[in-house]
């Protein structure tokens, strides 16, 4: 493994970093306080290309490795988790399942307006009552003729309101064994009849992005929207969580840099005694811990870009970085709130947002405590892993993707 990035790495880097500060930094904190997403940031990811990292180029991507996507999240996350966010979504669970899962014909109709932002892509598996507890889903999908009909809901929903196409889990067999056997994913459009969103305000976090709810009354669902065979949805979905946790696992990286951004000015400009609280050792055991955190996570989220890359299975390796950078990405908040003292209890400075959002991240895409039971299984031997019906295509893409 050479885990030392390349010249294009570098400069997808740099492109990244130059998009969140840029466009996403300026008026920041008047949207997080207000909880206003900014619609125009969707549009602006589009035409700067960003959408269409990890993508192959016969559907309008950039033909770039799955580590670029990585490094997108994390310099993204830099700026505000909300725009990290739309990467993980559309691009990590919506375009990526789609390009493992989806025949020739749909990759054809949908990915190159995906990889151009042209149509938004999102993700529905979590449900009022069934957050990790997925096989317990509600939603029901009736097979009627050459459709299915589906009814139910889904919530917490990144991009609710925003997207134009969503990757649904839903019932197909209420009587499989085991319950896993009886799901299947499926393509729901924005226009199909009976279909609506609704926001969720009054989120601790991520407060510039966009989440709400998906409502299903009797929508008919063509039956080549269906993603994978029936009975496939559960492994869609769990394939799709691998490309989710990923970014978020990546972007967590980029809260414990801003966290060193932040720090690092504030202790060589505050003062107490005369000198700067730089010199302060238990300041400096915080600003060691979060260096620790960053470069360990990168290695991390490294590993799991380059297994992609190799089309191995990768579910420990993404839960470990998921569940680990997550943590040091809120500890580093946590630290770099007691580091600013009073002024990081305020947004006069940005750490108090980072220690919001980072919170957030702890339960998404997993709770820690899942991924805590997880790898302790994988350890035990409890668990293992067999290749999915369908990999990610190893990259460089072949002409077959």
């Amino acid at each position: 493994m050479d885990f030392a990035l390349t010249q294009e790495h570098q400069l997808i880097k740099e492109m990244a970093y130059k998009f969140g500060q840029q466009e996403v930094v300026p008026g920041l904190t008047e949207r997080d306080r207000d909880a206003v997403a900014d619609r125009k940031v969707l549009d602006k990811l589009g035409e700067s290309g960003l959408l269409g990292v990890s993508l192959p180029a016969k559907y309008n991507g950039s033909d770039t490795d799955y580590v670029s996507l990585g490094i997108v999240c994390e310099e993204l996350e830099r700026a505000d988790s909300s725009v990290r966010v739309i990467m993980s979504v559309h691009s990590g669970l919506h375009c990526l399942t789609l390009l493992q899962w989806g025949t020739a014909e749909q990759k054809s109709r949908w990915l190159p307006d995906l990889a151009k932002g042209n149509k938004i892509g999102a993700f529905g598996l979590t449900e009022p009552n069934a957050g990790s507890d997925a096989v317990n889903m509600k939603t029901r999908a009736v097979r009627d003729g050459d459709s299915y009909v589906l009814n139910g809901e889904k919530t917490w929903i990144s991009l609710s309101d925003y997207a134009d196409s969503f990757l649904v889990v839903a019932v197909t067999n209420p009587d499989a064994t085991p319950k896993a056997a009886g799901m299947s994913a499926f393509i729901v459009h924005r226009d199909m009849e009976g279909f609506h969103s609704a926001p969720i305000k009054g989120k601790l976090g991520v407060r510039a992005g966009n989440t709400g709810s998906l409502f299903f009354e009797n929508v008919r669902v063509p039956i080549e929207n269906r993603l994978g065979e029936e009975g496939d949805g559960f492994k869609v979905a769990m394939s799709a969580l691998d490309n989710g946790r990923y970014t978020v696992g990546a972007g967590a990286v980029g809260i414990v840099t801003a966290c060193l951004d932040a720090c690092n000015k504030y202790v060589r400009d505050r003062k107490v005694g005369g000198e700067e609280i730089g010199r302060k050792q238990l300041v400096q055991q915080m600003i060691a811990n979060m260096a620790a955190g960053r470069d360990i996570g990168r290695l991390l989220y490294y590993q799991v870009g380059w297994m992609k890359n190799q089309g191995l299975r990768h579910t420990r390796e993404c839960s470990m970085a998921k569940w680990q950078n997550c943590n040091f990405a809120f500890q580093a908040a946590h630290d770099a709130v007691e580091i600013h003292g009073a002024y990081g209890f305020c947004d006069e400075y940005p750490v108090e947002r980072y220690f919001r959002n980072s919170r957030g991240a702890m339960i998404y895409e997993g709770t820690r405590e899942i991924h805590t039971i997880m790898q302790a299984e994988y350890e035990i031997g409890y668990r293992n892993d067999k290749p999915f019906k369908h990999m990610l295509p190893t990259w460089p893409f072949g002409d077959d993707v």
